[in-house]
C-alpha cells in the first residue's frame, strides 16, 4: 500500500510560543483599556467592594492616589461611577459628581481621559434609571431625557472627556449632543451604552452603587434594558445612536454578548466598548479562589475573546493589571 504523507501544516504553526505569537491574528495592548472608577460621597476611607477583588469605593481624595497608582501602571483612561450619599425621587444634586470630576481633571489634566457613567440609578430612591409616574408603575423617558441632558452639561461644565450615558431612554444621545454642542462643548465625546442588556450579570455593581430596583411598582429594568433574547434590538439601538451622535458603541454585558460584538462590527464603523461586567468579573474571581482557574490566563482569555469578537476597547475591573498580565501570556 502506498504510505500517504499526510501534511501537517497546521501543527507546524503550533510548534512552539515564538511561532505562536507571529501567527497571531492580533495582540493585546494594555492601552484599549478603561478602568472603572468608584467614588461614594457617603465614606471616609475606601472600603473593598464585595466580588470585586482589587477594586475599592474610594473618597474624592483616595480616588486621585489610586489614579496615580494606575497612571504608573500603564492606565490613563477611566469610567468614573459617582456615588452621592443622599438619595431622592426629583429634584437631583449633582454637585458631588462635578466635584469629582474637577478634583481629577485639575490634578491630571491631559494625562488622564476620563469618561463619567450618565444614569439616575444611584441618585434615586426606587433604584431606577430615571423618573417613576406617581404609582411607580412606569418610567417616564422625556422628562428623564431633560435631567440626564442638565447632568451631561453639568459634567462637560466641570471637565470631563467623555459621557457615558447608560440609562437606555429613547432619545437621550441626540438630546445630550445636541445640548453639548450648542453650549459649544463640541469636543466632549459620547460613548453610548447603546447594547445594554436586562442581565442578571449586574450584582456586585448595583451593591458598590447601592442601585437595584426597590420599589413597589416596575420590579426591574426589562421595560427599557433590553433582553438578550432581542439581538435585532441591540443592533437597532446601537445604529440609532451613532445615528444620533454616539462617537463610540458599548455591548454591556461582554463576555457572554460577543455575538452582539461580532454583529455590530459588520454594521459601524463606529469604535466599539465592550464591558466585562462585575458578574463576569467576579465569577472569574470565583473559580480562581477555588482553584479551578490560573487567574491572568482566565481574564485575558475572555479579553482575547472579546477583541477577536471586534471591540476596539475593554472595559475591565481589572484593566489596572493589564500590562502586567499581558506581558504574561503564553502564545
Amino acid at each position: 500500500m502506498e504510505k500517504i504523507n499526510y501534511p501537517l501544516t497546521q501543527r507546524r504553526l503550533r510548534t512552539d510560543a515564538h511561532i505562536r505569537e507571529l501567527t497571531a491574528g492580533f495582540h493585546l495592548s494594555y492601552k484599549s483599556f478603561i478602568q472603572p472608577l468608584f467614588v461614594n460621597e457617603a465614606l471616609n476611607e475606601p472600603i473593598d467592594l464585595v466580588g470585586l477583588n482589587g477594586v475599592q469605593s474610594e473618597t474624592i481624595h483616595s480616588v486621585l492616589h489610586t489614579i496615580e497608582n494606575d497612571i504608573a501602571n500603564g492606565i490613563h483612561k477611566f469610567l468614573l461611577f459617582p456615588v452621592p450619599s443622599n438619595k431622592v425621587a426629583s429634584h437631583f444634586n449633582f454637585s458631588f459628581a462635578t466635584k469629582v470630576v474637577k478634583a481629577i481633571k485639575e490634578q491630571f489634566g491631559n494625562d488622564v481621559w476620563l469618561a463619567t457613567d450618565l444614569c439616575l440609578c444611584s441618585y434615586t430612591t426606587h433604584g431606577h434609571c430615571g423618573i417613576l409616574n406617581g404609582d411607580h408603575s412606569k418610567l417616564l423617558n422625556n422628562k428623564t431625557v431633560e435631567v440626564l441632558s442638565k447632568y451631561a452639561t453639568e459634567l462637560a461644565v466641570a471637565g470631563t472627556d467623555c459621557i457615558a450615558p447608560s440609562d437606555m431612554m429613547d432619545g437621550r444621545i441626540a438630546a445630550i449632543r445636541n445640548i453639548l454642542n450648542a453650549l459649544n462643548f463640541d469636543d466632549v465625546s459620547i460613548m453610548s451604552y447603546s447594547s445594554k442588556f436586562s442581565s442578571q450579570l449586574y450584582g456586585p455593581f448595583r451593591d458598590a452603587c447601592s442601585s437595584a430596583p426597590n420599589t413597589h411598582g416596575i420590579k426591574n429594568r426589562k421595560s427599557y434594558q433590553i433582553s438578550p433574547f432581542n439581538t435585532n434590538d441591540a443592533v437597532a439601538s446601537s445604529l440609532r445612536d451613532e445615528e444620533q451622535g454616539a462617537d463610540i458603541l458599548m455591548v454591556k454585558p461582554a463576555a457572554l454578548y460577543t455575538d452582539i460584538i461580532a454583529a455590530l462590527k459588520q454594521k459601524t464603523l463606529k469604535p466599539i466598548a465592550a464591558y466585562h461586567v462585575s458578574g463576569e468579573y467576579a465569577a472569574i474571581e470565583a473559580m480562581v479562589q477555588q482553584g479551578f482557574m490560573q487567574r491572568e490566563a482566565a481574564h485575558a482569555e475572555v479579553w482575547t475573546a472579546l477583541v477577536r469578537s471586534g471591540a476596539s476597547m475593554i472595559i475591565s475591573y481589572a484593566s489596572r493589571r493589564a500590562q502586567e498580565w499581558i506581558e504574561k501570556i503564553v502564545y
